[in-house]
């Protein structure tokens, strides 16, 4: 196939995604789950129904944050395995505004639910955590903090969009071209404008990736540690994002599998993909559980009661089931399953693995939450768990269905990359394969390839 046929491809399934089973799914979850959360808040399981809607926010909030998040790292280090895939991580930044005014709905309806013990446990302690922990200086901190983030990840987002935007703008309907034509005013598609657009990628990448980990670190001491505010870890704030970042990882697996066969491109996202992305996914399990490991240790052998309360309340007694799912979801199985190449490449047990970590994820997030607010001995999980699970849940899904029915699902400037390198057309001089160049985005039939002397 020539690289004139190829790049055709990619423009016309970039935009043919309709991802009807998202949307009709997210669709009849989302509203399956508001009857159930709202049905619940007009009972006595009222508290119940806020406590999940809690742990449901923190975990999608994680989810689409650490997507972003694997996009910036994706700019920053220049990598070119990632150009088929890299749009199906993109397309969870369309959860954002939902997770702000979840977040805005926790801390003004459902903060008593939520952080009623905190507030019975804060009176009598020093004044200036009592004033850190305060609802106005919590309210304010969280809020600024997620939408500084969340601009800066949609600016980033929309400036990777605008080049694929311009390249498909003459194949969309008219009901998207408006759109087109006002997000690609001011970009011409030439060297110089490449040039000023990679520019800005590599500004907001940094600036995104400092942004997520401040901002993920107050979300975890104000989301998770505060609910028991007698104990304390430097670390969880890094345990929670890097948490976030594997679940990204495990999720863009699973959207990368389906979306292929979606768009009609499983030919191109070739077994090598695959197995970069599952090296990563690998690489983020040893490292959650070395996290996890090095919370625990310095814990255990401290032996300091305000500190060991918070394990005991989870790995022992009613609780210990959960945890020891958590263990065995987040790190036995992925761990022994992907250590192999094949499970990689195969798409059937990548995706399973991933399922598995994302779900084992889902408990970890509920493990942290719960003990530390429930009235109840144990886990529970009834009706009022159930409505605000499966409203995140279609949420989540429709969401990410209308950004893949607005925007190209497919790059074709970085997925030409990707194919070059893997199928021996050189895009680009290679004298510049490891740097980034506006040659990297003129057609490669354009290019005369040229070998390095050996």
């Amino acid at each position: 196939m020539s690289p004139g046929t190829v790049h055709q491809r990619l423009v016309e399934r970039s935009l043919a995604g309709r991802y009807e089973l998202f949307l009709g799914l997210g669709g009849g979850l989302a509203v399956l789950g508001l009857i159930l959360f709202v049905s619940a808040l007009q009972g006595d399981a009222a508290v119940r129904a806020w406590q999940l809607f809690h742990v449901n926010w923190l975990y999608f909030t994680g989810l689409a944050g650490g997507s972003v998040a694997f996009v910036a790292v994706q700019k920053i280090t220049n990598a070119k395995w990632s150009g088929l895939v890299i749009r199906f991580a993109e397309a969870s930044a369309a959860f954002l505004p939902i997770s702000l005014l979840g977040l805005v709905l926790t801390l003004t309806l459902g903060y008593h639910a939520v952080y009623g013990p905190m507030e019975a446990a804060v009176h009598g302690m020093m004044h200036s955590k009592e004033v850190w922990l305060s609802w106005p200086f919590m309210f304010g901190r969280l809020v600024v903090g997620l939408s500084l983030l969340y601009w800066v990840g949609w600016k980033l987002i929309r400036a990777d969009l605008v080049p694929d935007m311009l390249a498909t703008r003459s194949s969309v309907g008219p009901g998207r071209r408006s759109l087109y034509d006002r997000w690609t005013r001011g970009y011409d598609g030439t060297p110089p404008a490449s040039l000023a657009h990679e520019s800005r990628l590599h500004r907001l990448a940094p600036l995104y990736v400092v942004l997520y980990a401040i901002v993920f670190t107050l979300v975890a001491f104000d989301g998770i540690m505060a609910l028991q505010p007698h104990w304390f870890s430097n670390l969880l704030g890094g345990f929670y994002f890097m948490g976030s970042f594997l679940g990204a990882h495990m999720l863009l697996a699973i959207m990368s599998v389906y979306g292929a066969s979606h768009l009609g491109i499983s030919d191109l996202v070739s077994p090598k993909q695959r197995h970069d992305l599952g090296k990563l996914c690998f690489g983020f399990t040893v490292f959650w559980t070395y996290l996890m490991w090095a919370q625990f240790l310095v814990i255990w052998y401290g032996n300091l009661p305000e500190e060991t309360g918070f394990v005991f309340a989870r790995l022992w007694g009613n609780w210990l089931p959960v945890g020891t799912a958590v263990l065995v979801g987040m790190f036995i199985i992925p761990f022994f399953g992907l250590l192999g190449v094949a499970p990689k490449k195969v798409r059937a047990t990548f995706v399973f693995f991933a399922l598995v970590s994302l779900l084992s994820l889902w408990l970890e997030r509920y493990l942290l939450v719960m003990p530390s607010i429930s009235a109840h001995p144990g886990p529970r999980f009834e009706l009022p768990e159930t409505g605000p699970t499966l409203m995140f849940l279609g949420l989540y899904l429709l969401s990410y269905a209308l950004f893949a029915r607005t925007f190209p699902m497919v790059s074709p400037r970085l997925a030409e990359i990707t194919l070059g390198r893997e199928r021996g057309h050189t895009l680009v001089s290679a004298e510049f394969d490891h740097e980034e160049s506006p040659r990297d985005y003129v057609a490669p039939e354009l290019i005369e390839r040229r070998e390095k002397p050996r």
